[in-house]
């Protein structure tokens, strides 16, 4: 599935579509699962390792797109004109309106439409769902309690609630937001799953 994800990338950026094609139809791939980026990704993979399950061996394709702009591109290749698979995926709210026009463009409208929205992005949800004294343990457990202690202190930072803080603390180096993104999902209680997480894999 890797190499179908990296072909489908390269096919977006310009390149041939012929070896995503064969790898769809050899592996076989049914679902393609959209992604805002890299670490909403983690948080899906955990999230379905936690429940036993292998998407790939599935035929799940979660795809990270790099930014939700991208969608019409993606769902034109992959959607009913294109690969002819199911598309789904995982959204911020502010950017549900390119999600819904870009899988409109390709084909795919109304009761079709098949993504979930989270309030403000999705380390937004995992933290609420969390809550901020279990989040920072988790940092402490990584490693950067001390790190974050100084964002913390960053006047920029004062006027933020700690959750607001926490949530930009995780943007702030390269990778982090991806390794936060398994990190948070694996210690999330059953019960604290956030909804649009939960409804998506629940759906797949």
């Amino acid at each position: 599935m890797a190499a179908f994800r990296k072909a489908v990338v390269a096919w977006a950026s310009g390149g041939p579509g012929d070896r995503a094609r064969t790898l769809a139809t050899r592996l076989p791939v049914r679902t393609a699962v959209l992604l805002e980026g890299p670490s909403d990704a983690a948080a899906v993979d955990a999230l379905a390792e936690r429940h036993g399950r292998d998407l790939a061996a599935e035929g799940i394709c979660v795809l990270p797109m790099g930014g939700a702009m991208s969608i019409a591109r993606f769902a034109a290749l992959l959607g009913p004109d294109g690969l002819g698979l199911r598309l789904t995926g995982l959204c911020d709210e502010a950017e549900r309106g390119f999600y819904e026009r870009g899988l409109e463009r390709a084909g795919v409208t109304g009761q079709e439409q098949e993504f979930y929205v989270c309030a403000a992005d999705l380390e937004e949800e995992l933290i609420r769902a969390l809550g901020v004294p279990r989040v920072e343990e988790l940092v402490r457990e990584e490693g950067e309690l001390r790190s974050l202690q100084t964002f913390q202190r960053q006047p920029a930072q004062q006027d933020r609630t700690a959750a607001q803080q926490l949530r930009r603390f995780l943007g702030t180096t390269s990778g982090r937001k991806i390794r936060y993104g398994r990190v948070l999902t694996e210690a999330l209680p059953s019960a604290r799953v956030p909804a649009p997480l939960e409804s998506l894999l629940a759906a797949l």
